[in-house]
């Protein structure tokens, strides 16, 4: 996971160049739904370890008083709310070409 916190992704709505996009593939469809599987990819990451962490928290009694109480797990849901979102992650790597992809259609060379 650290390497989602350290990452330069942009946490506001931001403007890609298409041409960047696309230059991997040649085809900006393809490479949106790249995007989109890792986006997807990133997105299970993250949920699974929030809900890991939250699990060390968590009190198996029905108070309502304890819900109430557990700042420790409040801490934590901020900071994964402040991580980038999935989707500004997977650009991110797809444009620094840390996200492998192939053509299953192209005979191995």
């Amino acid at each position: 996971m650290t390497k989602y916190r350290e990452s330069k992704a942009a946490l506001n709505s931001k403007t890609y160049d298409r041409n960047k996009l696309e230059a991997a593939t040649e085809n900006i469809y393809e490479a949106l739904a790249i995007i989109a599987k890792r986006s997807i990819q990133i997105n299970l990451d993250i949920k699974k370890e929030l809900h890991e962490k939250l699990e060390e928290f968590a009190t198996h009694n029905d108070s309502l008083e304890e819900i109430f109480e557990n700042k420790e797990q409040i801490e934590v849901s901020r900071f994964y709310e402040r991580l980038p979102k999935p989707h500004a992650l997977a650009v991110e790597e797809w444009l620094n070409e840390k996200i492998y992809h192939r053509n299953t259609d192209e005979p191995n060379s």
